[in-house]
């Protein structure tokens, strides 16, 4: 069974959902039938790259809220991921585009390094002093801390259209799926759930996308169940 995670690395939520689930996932008792994929969604696509700026100052003018309002989201959310067992620095974030970041985890699941990347940007993000953004070389170092190569991941960071088609076709699939926000997770492409839902939540819906998750059942013909079929070894020659 697959499940895949539409996210962006400066969605707190996201931050937090993705440990609900593996909560969930850890106590799924297929949880080793399970792929995790995840997809690419960018809070804010057009922000510059070089347009990084204070995550209260963003807060303040994109929801009209005062910078009091906005700390006390932030800390909120800083008493959410510590239930969780996350660190979340309530204070002096920063806030940027995140294109690249999404263009070297496709890199990084080319490479089987997926999870372990985008869980090393999810903590450098919120949980450590040193910005994520703005920094090509930054991004380098955490994608050698997921056991990437360095010269590659920098190879990638320096060409701006490596896997920016993937990116864009992930996006394009979340509007389709009608994912207008994250985390948005989908199992088998039957059950979708949105939001950094409780463990529980993500353990029902495992269980019900797995319950309807079964091998392919072959047609009774009433004829010969292995009839002529071509395969790795070649095909079966015809019986006169």
């Amino acid at each position: 069974m697959r499940v895949e995670i539409w996210s962006d690395i400066a969605c707190p939520w996201c931050y937090v959902g993705k440990a609900r689930f593996e909560k969930a996932l850890e106590a799924f008792p297929h949880r080793d039938g399970v792929e995790v994929v995840h997809r690419s969604f960018e809070l804010d696509p057009g922000r510059a790259k070089t347009d990084i700026q204070p995550v209260l100052k963003m807060l303040t003018k994109k929801y009209g809220m005062s910078e009091a309002q906005a700390q006390a989201g932030e800390d909120n959310l800083g008493t959410q991921a510590a239930a969780e067992g996350l660190d979340y620095r309530t204070r002096d974030r920063d806030h940027g585009n995140t294109f690249d970041m999404h263009r070297l985890l496709h890199f990084a699941k080319d490479q089987g390094r997926q999870d372990e990347l985008i869980q090393a940007l999810y903590k450098a993000n919120f949980a450590e002093e040193r910005s994520v953004f703005g920094d090509d070389e930054r991004l380098v170092e955490l994608a050698t801390g997921a056991g990437l190569d360095a010269e590659a991941a920098r190879k990638v960071l320096a060409d701006p259209t490596a896997y920016a088609d993937d990116v864009r076709a992930d996006e394009r699939e979340a509007a389709e799926l009608g994912a207008n926000g994250v985390p948005f997770f989908v199992l088998d492409r039957k059950y979708g759930v949105s939001g950094a839902q409780p463990a529980e939540v993500f353990a029902q819906a495992l269980t019900q996308a797995w319950g309807e998750h079964s091998p392919l059942k072959l047609i009774d013909s009433g004829a010969d169940a292995d009839a002529e079929a071509c395969g790795p070894d070649g095909c079966a020659v015809p019986q006169a």
